[in-house]
């Protein structure tokens, strides 16, 4: 008889590292903010698609297709990229530009922060891989560039969830006028909202579904992770509402009050960030600011920590963002 060990799960190869974030069988679509954007360009001949040596891995590379003369590749210097899209902005032309989140928070803030945001010029930077969307360890995990971002004045921060919320962020994005950070998601990105009449409206949250005894606030793929979550719960007899918060700033506070105030409900939030300077904590001050007090308050995250590199749906687990381990955290927690 053979000792080696039997296990429920295929063994994930290195690919898992970087594999999308859509489950089996799941519907998606491929590069969303691409084709938007493409899509966008044909009515707005002042938009311009940079990078810095990541179009490919951007979904930028659709646009520089389409319109290759409106397309530039500054190489890898990504202060120069944000240096060069306020020069453009001023110039009346509106930049989409894209990067990954560790090198626009980290690397680039100061530029963000001086040429851009000071000037609250119309830049777009859109960014991928945030949170834990890789699993290449702290290098290229964006655990903290929303907390990096919020304390810049008038610049919007948004998290999509998925194809859906990402396509039509884009044209919303291009019509506000002033500075936009996006989470990017790309590649084969899931497609769960259309399933929920939903449509993206900046700085305003959606409640997806109702429930009685807990209400998840939840931005980027958690609200797909919540969703999954909902429906578990369901079979305990667990009544779970949703409520979408894809603008991080400016904050729909209005609607997260009158929802956490409608009903004595456990109120979770779950974001794919650290647990310091995200979601949480926008929403905590939220309900202490507005007098709202619900039944309870509990916050699904990423630890105050440089997490490990590995297979993406090892590390969901083990920082406890999977389906799996958010529906096991709620249970316990009523």
């Amino acid at each position: 008889m053979s000792n080696t060990p039997t296990h429920d799960k295929p063994r994930l190869k290195t690919s898992a590292m970087i594999a999308s974030i859509a489950g089996e069988n799941q519907r998606t679509e491929s590069a969303p903010f691409g084709h938007a954007l493409v899509e966008l360009a044909q009515q707005r001949p002042d938009i311009v698609g940079m990078t810095a040596d990541l179009a490919k891995y951007t979904d930028l590379h659709i646009f520089a297709q389409a319109y290759p003369e409106r397309f530039f590749q500054m190489g890898m210097a990504e202060q120069l990229l944000m240096g060069a899209a306020g020069g453009m902005a001023k110039e009346g032309f509106t930049p989409f530009v894209t990067t990954y989140a560790v090198f626009a928070s980290r690397r680039a803030y100061d530029f963000i922060h001086q040429v851009i945001a000071e000037e609250h010029l119309d830049v777009k930077i859109a960014c991928a891989l945030p949170g834990l969307t890789t699993g290449y360890g702290p290098s290229h995990q964006a655990t903290e560039d929303i907390a990096i971002f919020r304390g810049v004045p008038g610049l919007v921060i948004i998290d999509p969830c998925d194809a859906l919320d990402t396509r039509q962020a884009v044209a919303a994005m291009a019509a506000h006028k002033g500075p936009v950070y996006m989470r990017l998601l790309r590649g084969k990105v899931p497609l769960v909202l259309d399933e929920y009449d939903y449509r993206f409206e900046l700085g305003k949250a959606s409640l997806l579904r109702d429930g009685n005894d807990v209400l998840i606030i939840s931005s980027g793929l958690m609200t797909m992770r919540a969703l999954e979550t909902a429906d578990r719960l369901r079979q305990d007899g667990i009544d779970t509402a949703v409520l979408h918060s894809p603008t991080i700033k400016p904050l729909d506070a209005d609607t997260i009050l009158s929802e956490a105030g409608r009903k004595p409900r456990l109120v979770v939030v779950a974001e794919n960030h650290s647990a310091i300077g995200g979601l949480g904590e926008a929403v905590a001050h939220a309900l202490l600011a507005g007098g709202v007090s619900p039944a309870g308050f509990r916050h699904i995250a990423l630890p105050d920590a440089f997490l490990d590199a590995g297979a993406l749906p090892t590390l969901h687990d083990r920082y406890g963002i999977s389906t799996e381990a958010m529906t096991a955290s709620i249970r316990n927690w009523l």
